[in-house]
């Protein structure tokens, strides 16, 4: 991670809308710098025309599907910027707040939020928040105004992690989608009976996009402690006595198991899924996100 990033994830200034907003501004114009002033959020183009290859055009732009075709090579124009409604979504579920190294998961969300709406408002994009958990539903609607942000920032920095994942009746509201729309859900999947995988089923249309990312803690995906421990779950309060020596290579490989399924059924469902380990640098994270998802929708 980033020193000058690292440095700056404290309580004391995560918690604040001007110690957000300053670690988005880091992160972003750290990655945009250079080659990377072409990354976005939201923002894409329609496809206008094609044009007869010339030499000197990008080989990137190339249809191969139109050269399967016809045997010859054409450039598939995209002229006509758009933009898109960018829906951030937070589960505020007790077990974000579990902590290595000092920063909880739902921090850590929190100021990967923070760097892609701060993203989302350098390109115009419409953007709003919608954080859950059984206890409360908040919402700041997607706008495009010069106050959204720190309207955003403000309700984000409020977010407490607290109860379970809500269950059934309340939902309704995050299903209304409107036009071309991208949903990012931050969440650690973590639910008892599915209620989560269901959710993120019915985020899904025709017509959006929806990424998931998974945020997973470093000692929590490799359970790489020495001895025996009482481990509790935050949200039921369950205890279970382990000697993580012992039950690392099966605990382990259940992780993996629980990973690699997951992305299958998402996959299954034509949603993104994007695993975040919490040691991982945020900036590269998120710049690695970008890459991927420019590549998708070429």
């Amino acid at each position: 991670m980033h020193a000058q990033v690292k440095s700056l994830l404290k309580p004391e200034i995560l918690n604040t809308v001007n110690g957000l907003e300053l670690i988005a501004r880091i992160i972003v114009e750290g990655f945009m710098s250079g080659s990377n002033k072409s990354q976005s959020v939201g923002a894409g183009q329609e496809f206008s025309q094609y044009r007869n290859y010339e030499p000197g055009d990008d080989l990137r732009q190339l249809d191969w599907k139109m050269y399967a075709r016809s045997g010859r090579y054409f450039i598939k124009q995209a002229d006509i910027e758009t933009n898109i409604t960018v829906k951030f979504m937070l589960d505020a579920s007790h077990s974000m707040a579990y902590m290595e190294d000092g920063v909880t998961k739902l921090q850590f969300a929190k100021v990967m939020i923070a760097a892609l709406a701060y993203l989302a408002r350098k390109q115009s994009d419409t953007f709003g928040l919608y954080t859950v958990n059984e206890r409360n539903i908040s919402v700041v609607q997607p706008r495009f105004e010069q106050q959204q942000f720190m309207r955003f920032l403000n309700e984000l920095v409020k977010v407490k992690s607290e109860g379970t994942w809500k269950k059934g009746n309340g939902l309704e509201l995050l299903y209304d989608h409107h036009g071309k729309e991208m949903i990012l859900f931050f969440t650690d999947l973590y639910d008892e009976q599915e209620d989560l995988f269901r959710f993120i089923s019915r985020l899904k249309t025709p017509r959006n996009e929806v990424i998931v990312f998974h945020i997973l803690g470093k000692h929590e995906r490799d359970f790489d402690f020495e001895g025996s421990f009482t481990f509790e779950d935050l949200e039921s309060n369950v205890r279970v006595k382990a000697d993580a020596t012992i039950q690392q290579k099966e605990y382990k490989e259940r992780v993996a198991g629980w990973v690699k399924q997951s992305r299958a059924w998402m996959l299954e469902k034509h949603i993104n899924y994007q695993l975040v380990v919490m040691n991982d640098p945020i900036e590269q994270t998120l710049r690695d996100f970008l890459k991927i998802r420019k590549i998708i929708n070429r």
